[in-house]
């Protein structure tokens, strides 16, 4: 396998896309934003579903089984997009 492009299922990473984070498989949508939705901001998956309406209810699933198997992983990835965010927002970057 290449290591430039690790597949689980749903969920895969390459280097050249989203910064090599883990994201569903076919879209840009990364299993940190599943995460941050579903963990942080107390969403339903119905209620991603409804935001997301181009996702399946199994990619939902698929992204928060990655989380809870790379927790730590994911968190770091959360906490330094929100770190950014922050940044963006008082215009440091």
């Amino acid at each position: 396998m290449d290591s430039r492009h690790i597949s689980t299922g749903y969920i895969v990473k390459d280097e050249g896309i989203c910064s090599g984070k883990p994201r569903i498989e076919g879209t840009r949508m990364k299993v940190q934003h599943i995460a941050l939705e579903y963990i942080h901001e107390g969403l339903s998956i119905a209620e991603i579903l409804e935001s997301h309406p181009h996702l399946k209810p199994a990619q939902i699933h698929a992204a928060l089984s990655y989380y809870f198997d790379h927790q730590v992983e994911i968190e770091r990835d959360i906490q330094d997009g929100l770190e950014f965010a922050e940044r963006l927002e008082a215009g440091l970057t």
